[in-house]
């Protein structure tokens, strides 16, 4: 009971303050107690933090990890969703591909993860759990030494002062050994326990730049992860690029014409040779054709029937106006006209030009200056638009008529938001050029032309029907075909100079 009393003291002025108790640490030691209070706490909430980054439940390998991931069931519905679509289907080969490389981002993640716990959670939580409790641990039993120690040393010191006031001074001597022994014993006991305690928070501050590299640890292992995740993309994504040029084109109306005929592998673009081949069938004697307009849900459906590359057009054969549209609507949202912005003066300039033979002359040195591309689909619109002129008595599209409706769509200046006097001007420009040209077809494109250049088209009437046609409305010079045609554009300006040099010389 005594026993019990006692303890309740100690304890009752251990709550008292330091000040009553002797403090065996020096303050350098108590400074490092205090930090490394710190340090654990920062532990603590870091390593609480940073596992709650993690997608998988720590204590996991990798190969189950990765199995746990979101990213491998992301990759696992993409690979499932193969056995749904064709083979020739976009989404099928893109599935697949982004499949394989979701499968390699969440192998790289379950690594990284697997890493992160090794090398930072778990020194974090040993940190945090295990070594400095254990510091503290022993902090707490000298604090239990010193009370001894303390109270060993206040027996003895009454102990002392009753010796001098007691009558019985052999027995107050042996209880005073008996003190002495008892006091020397706990104080030795302290001594033991601080050096040890000293020397364990000594050894934890020497070891502060190693606790301090795990943050760098983690910043490396989170940089190296996101370079592996990198490379993964880095390869996957210019063959998913790649891959997809080979795969599909792109939508026709709006795209250059020669990306175009590149990424489809044509030589005339899919909207005009498929709206003339459909024009070719039900078309050629539909009064104003390319004037009248056609319905807007079926011009819309057509086009995006074209921007698919879908041959499968005998719906529209019966509506040649929506036809006509959409060859019109083609050749205008074509970035760059199809006679060009670089030849644009040229154009004009040969415009002007009053006489039919030196129009002519100079229409043609321009059309040679073409773009390959831009020249063959030219040819090719010329010679279909010159067919469908030698039934202008049924259509009444004349040249000058085709000329009026579908010039402008043909040539345009560059600059945007151009006044409506230079537009209507140029208008007038393009009906000069496009007429003549249309005249006079079989004069600069010669060469008989098979409208069904891809093959992709099945004519529903004889190739034959559309040869040997009466002309109406055409050109009825017989001569045209006799005109002389500039050997090259070197030559008529060498004759221009020669010409000149004449006059020059005549005054």
């Amino acid at each position: 009971m005594k026993k019990q009393f006692n303890r309740m003291r100690q304890l009752a002025n251990q709550t008292v303050g330091r000040a009553e108790k002797t403090e065996v640490l020096s303050d350098d030691l108590l400074q490092i107690e205090k930090r490394m209070d710190t340090i654990r706490i920062i532990s603590h909430t870091i390593h609480k933090r940073l596992a709650a980054c993690l997608q998988v439940q720590q204590g996991t390998d990798v190969d189950k990890r990765c199995k746990k991931l979101p990213l491998m069931a992301l990759s696992q519905s993409m690979q499932e969703g193969l056995g749904y679509l064709g083979d020739d289907s976009l989404i099928m080969k893109l599935l697949e591909t982004c499949g394989e490389a979701e499968n390699k981002l969440a192998f790289e993640l379950a690594n990284f993860e697997f890493q992160i716990e090794k090398d930072i959670l778990d020194p974090f939580s040993n940190l945090a759990e295990m070594e400095i409790p254990n510091i503290q641990k022993q902090r707490k039993q000298l604090a239990k030494l010193v009370l001894d120690w303390d109270s060993a040393k206040m027996r003895y010191n009454q102990a002392h002062k009753a010796a001098f006031s007691g009558a019985n001074f052999q027995a107050v001597a042996a209880k005073m050994d008996s003190l002495r022994e008892e006091m020397d014993e706990a104080g030795n006991k302290v001594e033991l326990c601080k050096d040890q305690l000293a020397a364990d928070m000594y050894n934890f501050i020497s070891k502060e730049g190693d606790y301090a590299r795990y943050f760098v640890t983690l910043l490396e292992a989170q940089a190296d992860y996101h370079r592996k995740s990198l490379t993964v993309l880095d390869r996957v994504l210019p063959m998913i690029q790649n891959q997809q040029d080979t795969w599909t084109e792109k939508p026709a109306f709006g795209t250059e014409l020669e990306e175009h005929l590149k990424r489809s592998g044509r030589e005339i673009a899919l909207p005009i040779e498929a709206c003339v081949m459909m024009l070719l069938e039900t078309g050629m004697k539909e009064e104003g054709l390319f004037r009248i307009a056609p319905g807007a849900s079926k011009l819309k459906k057509l086009k995006a029937a074209l921007d698919c590359s879908t041959s499968q057009l005998e719906e529209f054969y019966s509506d040649p106006h929506a036809v006509a549209g959409a060859l019109k609507s083609y050749l205008r949202e074509l970035p760059e006209p199809l006679l060009t912005f670089q030849l644009y003066d040229e154009w004009v300039q040969a415009a002007s030009v009053p006489e039919t033979d030196k129009k002519l002359q100079a229409l043609w040195l321009i059309c040679s200056k073409m773009p390959k591309s831009h020249s063959s689909n030219f040819r090719y619109l010329i010679k279909f638009l010159s067919k469908l002129a030698q039934y202008s008595e049924m259509n009444k599209m004349t040249p000058t008529n085709i000329a009026i409706v579908l010039g402008p769509n043909l040539l345009w200046a560059k600059n945007e938001g151009i006044p409506a006097d230079l537009a209507a001007a140029t208008s007038v420009h393009v009906v000069t050029i496009i007429d003549p040209i249309i005249q006079h077809a079989d004069w600069f494109f010669p060469d008989d032309l098979d409208f069904n250049v891809s093959g992709m088209f099945t004519p529903m009437t004889p190739a034959n029907q559309f040869n040997n046609l009466p002309m109406f409305g055409g050109d009825t010079d017989s001569n045209t075909l006799e005109r002389k045609r500039p050997i090259s554009v070197t030559a008529v300006e060498d004759l221009s100079k020669k010409e000149s040099i004449r006059k020059v010389s005549r005054y």
